[in-house]
Parts: structure tokens; sequence; C-alpha cells
């Protein structure tokens, strides 16, 4: 969010714009980074005798097991697409 409240905060309009297009076209690779970050500290809170639950608080309210996909670096999935009847 400081981030963010930094970019807001670029006075000169092509700058901001500017650096704005430079987060967004880094943006996967940042994602990725932020991700194996929270992995990184949900790994670190259960060393420390967390249970899936609390973690799951602190994670924003997500389901307990999802809080443990999070630690063991799952990513969600899209489910596959239902196969369509033969009509009969």
């Amino acid at each position: 969010m400081d981030a963010i409240e930094a970019l807001q905060g670029i006075e000169d309009d092509a700058a901001c714009a500017s650096a704005v297009t430079k987060v967004l076209n880094d943006w996967p690779d940042l994602h990725s980074q932020l991700r194996e970050i929270r992995q990184q500290r949900v790994q670190a809170l259960k060393a420390q005798g967390r249970t899936w639950a609390e973690i799951a608080v602190i994670l924003g309210g997500v389901h307990p097991t999802r809080a443990q996909q999070i630690g063991a670096g799952l990513r969600g999935s899209k489910r596959p697409p239902k196969k369509e009847s033969d009509g009969g």
C-alpha cells in the first residue's frame, strides 16, 4: 500500500504514468515474489506453533485448508470444464 501511495505522490503526471507503467509491466514477476514471501512467512508461523486456523485468520480469513496450501506453495487452480453430455 505504501508503494501505491508513493506512486500517487509523484507530482509530475508524465513521471507518475511512466512509473506506474513500469510496475504494471513487471507485475507478473512481482506477483511471484509476493507469493514466495507470503509462503515463507506462513511456513515461519507454522514453525512457531501456530495452527492452520490461526494462520488462516492472519491471512484475512481464508479457510485453514487454503492456509495450508499457501504454506505448501500450491496455487489456486481453476476446475476443469464440465464435459458436455452427448445428449443421450
